[in-house]
C-alpha cells in the first residue's frame, strides 16, 4: 500500500513573485502582496505555496541568478517581511516552500568574485574554470544559446562554464567545500521555518568533466548541454547527501524538477528512498515545446498527450502541472485554438487535480489565464526568447514565422500579472507594473469571478474541495489509477481505486459530441456541466463535458 505522507492529501500553488500581487505602486509583486492574498488563496482551498526565487538577485534570469542566499531582494521587501509571510502562512495551517537554485549563482555572488579576483585560490575551485588551449574546452551549447565557455574576466586563458545565462556561472558540485556551502544555507532556511523546496534544475549538478565533444546539432557547430547530461552518471551521490544532511533531518516536503530520467530510475529518485517527496511530471507538456521545432509547430493531439500522462501514471507519484513559469499558458497551450470556454478549461483543471500525484496549480491558472499579446520583440523580458528566435530562423522559418514561435512559446506568456479586477493595471499595482498586463483581464479577472457562480474561479473551488473531501479525500490522494477506454482518441477516462472505493473519470476532450458505451454503471458525483445525458448504457458527452461517477 501507498505510504500516507501528509502532504499527498494536499493541493500546491506557484506564486511568481514579481507578477503576483504588488503592495507599494513600484510595479513589481512583492512579499507584503503575497500576505495580502494569503486568504484567497485558503479559500481557494490551497495548502501549499510555492514561491518562486526572492533572494538577492541581480534579476539577468528574474532572480534564478542568486547574488545571496541569505537575503531578499529588496524588490520583493526584507527579512522581517520575510518573517512575517512565514507566521502568516503557519497562522492558516499551509506549508511554504522556496526555490532551490543550487545548480548554478549570479556572477555577482561574492564567491565567483573571488574566483575572479584569484582563479587558483579556495573560490575559484567552487565553479568549472578550465584553461583555454587553441579554442574553447569543448562545444556545448548553453540552453540560453551561445557556447557555455565564457572568458573569466581579466584571464584571457581562462573559461568559466555556465549552463544557462553568462551571468549563472555554474557550481562545482564536486568539490566538498562548495557542497558544505550549500547544505549549511538549505539547514539555516530549513531552521528558520520554511517547509521544503522545490529543486531547480538539479539534474545539471552532475557534469562530465573530461569535456568531451559531442556532434553538433544546429549550424552554429554546437550542441545541447541537455545532450551532456543525459549521457552523465553518478548524480545520485550528490542528491543522497543532500537528502541526508537537510532534507530528511528536517522532514522537509522536497519537489524536484528532474527532466529526463528513465521510467526504471523514477523509484530512486521518488520512491520510498527517494532523493525527493516527488518530483515534476512534464512529460506531457515536453512534446510541445522540446522535441523540435517541427514537432512544436504542429497541432496540439489530445491522443499524445493523454497517452504519455497514461504511461507516467504507473512509474510513481509525482507533482502533476499544466504551466509553471517556464511554461506557456496551459489553457493556451493545452486546449486546441479556437476551443477556449469555460468547459475545456475547466476540463483540463479537473484532469489535473484528479490524477494520481500532488496538483500544483500556478497563480492565474483558477481563473483561466491565458497566453498575452506580443508585437515586437522588444516586448518579451525572458533571456532566453533571443536564442529560441535564432533557432526557428536556423531551421529555415521567416521572421515571421519565428516571431509566431517564440509569441506562442515564450516563457513572459505566464509572467505577466495576476489579474485581479477590471480596474487600472489589472488589480496587480497602483504603478506601471514590470510586465505588461494581458490585455484581456477585463474579460478574464478574479473579482468578476467571484460573483459568478459559474465562473471558472468557482469551479476550481468546487473541483478542490471534492478532491478533498471527508467521502473521497483518501482515494483520490492514495489511490491507484488505471487508464480505461483507451482506444477512443478524444475521450480521457481513468479509474481511481482505494480499499473498497471505485470511481470513474470520464471526459470527452474535443469540441464534437461523443456517445460512449459504459461497461458498468455508476452514481453521478462530479460535473462541469448542469445536466448529464445517458441512453440506456451509454453516456452521451458534450464538447470537453467531464463527468466522475462513483462506482463502488
Amino acid at each position: 500500500m501507498m505510504k500516507q505522507d501528509w502532504w499527498k492529501k494536499k493541493v500546491a500553488y506557484q506564486i511568481y513573485p514579481k507578477s503576483f500581487q504588488d503592495s507599494n505602486g513600484d510595479g513589481i509583486g512583492d512579499l507584503p502582496g503575497i500576505i495580502s492574498r494569503l486568504d484567497y488563496l485558503k479559500e481557494l482551498g490551497i495548502d501549499i505555496i510555492w514561491i518562486s526565487p526572492i533572494y538577492q538577485s541581480p534579476m539577468v534570469d528574474q532572480g534564478y541568478d542568486i547574488s545571496d542566499y541569505q537575503s531578499i531582494d529588496p524588490c520583493f521587501g526584507d527579512m522581517e517581511d520575510m518573517r512575517h509571510l512565514v507566521d502568516e502562512v503557519k497562522k492558516r495551517d499551509m506549508y511554504l516552500l522556496m526555490d532551490l537554485v543550487v545548480n548554478h549563482c549570479s556572477d555577482q555572488h561574492p564567491w565567483f568574485q573571488e574566483a575572479i579576483r584569484d582563479p587558483f585560490g579556495k573560490y575559484g575551485n567552487y565553479f568549472y574554470i578550465e584553461k583555454k588551449s587553441d579554442k574553447i574546452p569543448n562545444n556545448w551549447r548553453s540552453q540560453f544559446g551561445g557556447s557555455v565557455w565564457e572568458p573569466l574576466p581579466g584571464h584571457k586563458d581562462l573559461y568559466y562554464l555556465h549552463t544557462f545565462a553568462k551571468e549563472q556561472p555554474d557550481l562545482n558540485w564536486e568539490n566538498p567545500d562548495l557542497r558544505e556551502e550549500i547544505y549549511r544555507m538549505v539547514n539555516w532556511w530549513l531552521d528558520f521555518g520554511i517547509d521544503g523546496f522545490r529543486i531547480d534544475a538539479i539534474m545539471n549538478i552532475k557534469k562530465n568533466i573530461a569535456w568531451d565533444n559531442y556532434p553538433a546539432d544546429r549550424p552554429d557547430g554546437l550542441v545541447s548541454v541537455s545532450k551532456m547530461l543525459k549521457e552523465t552518471t553518478g548524480i545520485g551521490e550528490f542528491l543522497g547527501e543532500l537528502k541526508r544532511r537537510c532534507f530528511e533531518p528536517h522532514n522537509a516536503l522536497t519537489v524536484g524538477e528532474v527532466f529526463d530520467p528513465t521510467g526504471e530510475r523514477t523509484e530512486e529518485f521518488i520512491g520510498e528512498e527517494g532523493y525527493f517527496s516527488t518530483m515534476f511530471f512534464f512529460d506531457p507538456i515536453v512534446p510541445f515545446l522540446h522535441d523540435g521545432l517541427e514537432t512544436r509547430l504542429q497541432t496540439f493531439d489530445v491522443k499524445i498527450w493523454r497517452d504519455i500522462i497514461f504511461r507516467k501514471q504507473k512509474q510513481g507519484f509525482f507533482a502533476n502541472v499544466i504551466e509553471n513559469h517556464d511554461q506557456p499558458r496551459g489553457a493556451s497551450l493545452l486546449i486546441p485554438e479556437g476551443d477556449y470556454s469555460f468547459y475545456s478549461v475547466s476540463a483540463l483543471g479537473s484532469i489535473n487535480l484528479l490524477l494520481r500525484g500532488l496538483p500544483f496549480l500556478y497563480q492565474g491558472q483558477e481563473i483561466g489565464m491565458t497566453n498575452t499579446v506580443f508585437s515586437s520583440l522588444d516586448d518579451f523580458d525572458d533571456t532566453a526568447v533571443g536564442d529560441q528566435y535564432k533557432e526557428a530562423i536556423d531551421f529555415g522559418y521567416t521572421p515571421e514565422e519565428a516571431f509566431a514561435f517564440v509569441s506562442r512559446y515564450g516563457r513572459d506568456n505566464a509572467r505577466t500579472p495576476v489579474q485581479w479586477t477590471d480596474g487600472e493595471q489589472a488589480g496587480f499595482t497602483t504603478g506601471i507594473p514590470w510586465q505588461k498586463v494581458n490585455p484581456n483581464y477585463k474579460e478574464i479577472n478574479v473579482e468578476a469571478q467571484e460573483k459568478e457562480y459559474g465562473s471558472i474561479l468557482n469551479f476550481y473551488r468546487r473541483l478542490i474541495a471534492f478532491r478533498k473531501s471527508e467521502q473521497y479525500g483518501d482515494l483520490f490522494a492514495y489511490g491507484d489509477m488505471n487508464a480505461k477506454y483507451e482506444s477512443e482518441d478524444t475521450i480521457f477516462a481513468f479509474e481511481r481505486s482505494y480499499n473498497d472505493q471505485r470511481i470513474l473519470f470520464l471526459c470527452n476532450y474535443s469540441a464534437d459530441k461523443k456517445k460512449l458505451e459504459l461497461e458498468e454503471q455508476g452514481n453521478v458525483i462530479f460535473v462541469n456541466y448542469p445536466q448529464t445525458t445517458f441512453e440506456g448504457n451509454a453516456i452521451c458527452l458534450k464538447p470537453y463535458e467531464v463527468v466522475v461517477l462513483d462506482l463502488s
